[in-house]
């Protein structure tokens, strides 16, 4: 059997790789990382590609497509570190609404999701990665009290969908009477994390379907192919400096030891594609092997990009922890997303449960 991208696959990842090339130079980044802001220029570049509805159907103003396409979208963003809203947004709250929201609310918000008119952000951290201490959100007669941490998209969100304690999801409008809104600074600054205070908050619950499952396997998969994206791009910036720095007056690439180094970045990292595009495809058409391949592509990628971010600095030397380079845009964007929605030691804890182990 071979297991291969079809062309309007190809293309779309193409497509998004070549506006990102020009909307999206380090320079771009580094303008949007130092304001602590998205860069709506990018994100409009985005819009123009139809990529907020990506995974909406046709009937409210979508494409229709289906996770593994969003996964490619997900591994050009990580690979040009783009500073723009995408795995809440584009993938987790749509699946969200499919899945759980009543009719109405689809009519209401995925058309307006899908045109890029809004964002919407998540906060379901206290469910998948674990509460900590004082962190929590109650639910009783559609009103919300406490506090959701790591919510993600967090900036410019219209709405945020929330977990509460019984893992219940609800839609909060971000400018409610008693929503409090704190941004989180993390290592990234690419991304936009927040933190969520709701005080007698009325909500929108999501009466049924199997929404935070969805989000929390889509966000795992979206997570582990931007993380492949960013270290892809590690390497390849590996190689091209080990080409052109010299040492004793020859390049450093022709030393076995840096040689080594890049193979086995390449080795280690290489199945990991496997990985996401199986749980991708899995997420859509094998439910029963969805949650624990989403769960394998997480925990993979957190500990292989983590190694990949490593060498790939050592590689280049006193010159890696610059800022010349911006490699540590990468290098922070691969550390964050190793964090995000539970680390590899949580994800694989949850992996074991799903298979009865414990």
């Amino acid at each position: 059997m071979e297991f291969a991208l079809s062309s309007d696959q190809k293309m779309l990842q193409d497509s998004v790789t070549r506006t990102l090339a020009r909307l999206c130079p380090l320079d771009r980044v580094r303008k949007a990382a130092e304001a602590k802001t998205y860069a709506q220029d990018v994100w409009q570049g985005l819009v123009e590609l139809g990529i907020p509805g990506l995974l909406i159907p046709e009937k409210f103003g979508g494409v229709g497509l289906k996770l593994l396409d969003a996964a490619l979208v997900a591994e050009a963003l990580g690979h040009h570190v783009s500073p723009v809203p995408f795995i809440a947004s584009c993938v987790m709250a749509p699946l969200a609404l499919l899945r759980a929201a009543s009719p109405a609310q689809q009519a209401k918000w995925l058309p307006r999701l899908a045109s890029g008119e809004i964002t919407i952000g998540v906060a379901i951290s206290e469910q998948v990665a674990g509460a900590r201490e004082g962190a929590g959100i109650a639910a009783q007669s559609e009103r919300l009290n406490g506090k959701a941490i790591f919510a993600l998209d967090f900036a410019q969100a219209t709405l945020f969908i929330v977990a509460d304690q019984d893992g219940k999801l609800h839609l909060v409008d971000a400018t409610a009477p008693g929503v409090h809104k704190t941004t989180l600074t993390t290592i990234d600054l690419t991304r936009s994390i927040g933190e969520l205070h709701v005080q007698n908050v009325e909500s929108e619950p999501l009466a049924h379907g199997d929404g935070l499952i969805a989000m929390r396997d889509a966000g795992w998969i979206m997570l582990a192919a931007d993380t492949l994206g960013a270290s892809w791009q590690m390497i390849e910036k590996s190689v091209t400096y080990a080409q052109e720095r010299k040492q004793f007056d020859r390049v450093i690439g022709s030393f076995q030891a840096v040689k080594h180094l890049c193979a086995e970045m390449a080795a280690e990292l290489e199945p990991g594609r496997a990985l996401i595009w199986y749980a991708a495809h899995a997420f859509d058409d094998i439910p029963s092997d969805a949650s624990l391949t989403a769960a394998h592509a997480k925990a993979y990628l957190s500990e292989v990009g983590r190694f990949v971010a490593r060498t790939s600095t050592e590689v280049h030397g006193g010159i890696g922890i610059t800022d010349l380079l911006g490699l540590h845009y990468w290098f922070k964007r691969i550390g964050l997303n190793r964090q995000l929605l539970g680390g590899p030691e949580r994800v694989r804890h949850l992996a074991a449960q799903m298979q009865g182990f414990i």
